[in-house]
């Protein structure tokens, strides 16, 4: 399974993300974490390659994925879901200002050329409490994982 965690600079993606991770782990999941924020140029190219190196492995993607090429590419991989999580522009511009994260210019440019997702599941943090956000985020990864367990029970009986 391949969860992807996107949305714009400053909506929450990165506390999200670690906070699903946590509840998985705490369930006996085990995900790779990848933050784009810890790859280097070009970053997209290096989180694809990381996910093509191991497809049997779980995968936890914490990214902008602000282009549709990138929301494209991720995918061609099998049993892809896309949680957005989403704040408006001056929500998103505070936050990172707040967090000394990457320029308010940079943070404005990406929400304005953002290309939205068809996202399986969004949570808007201007709306909801992070913990919130992470409690409904949990409960649709949970959905997820059981729809897939029950897929490949299903499998393995017609194998047999």
């Amino acid at each position: 399974m391949i969860l992807v965690v996107c949305g714009p600079p400053g909506a929450g993606k990165t506390t999200v993300a670690l906070g699903l991770n946590r509840r998985l782990e705490a369930d006996g999941y085990d995900f790779q974490v990848v933050h784009t924020d810890d790859l280097a140029t070009p970053v997209y190219d290096h989180l694809f390659e990381r996910v093509a190196d191991a497809p049997e492995a779980n995968w936890l993607l914490d990214g902008t994925f602000y282009k549709a090429k990138w929301q494209a590419r991720i995918q061609e991989f099998p049993d892809v879901y896309v949680l957005l999580v989403t704040a408006d522009r001056d929500t998103c511009v505070r936050r990172n200002y707040e967090r000394d994260g990457i320029p308010d210019r940079a943070v404005k440019t990406i929400y304005d050329e953002f290309d939205w997702p068809d996202a399986d599941f969004t949570v808007d943090t201007d709306v909801l409490r992070v913990e919130t956000a992470v409690d409904l985020a949990y409960e649709r990864v949970q959905e997820w994982l059981r729809e897939a367990e029950t897929v490949d029970a299903e499998h393995t009986r017609e194998q047999e």
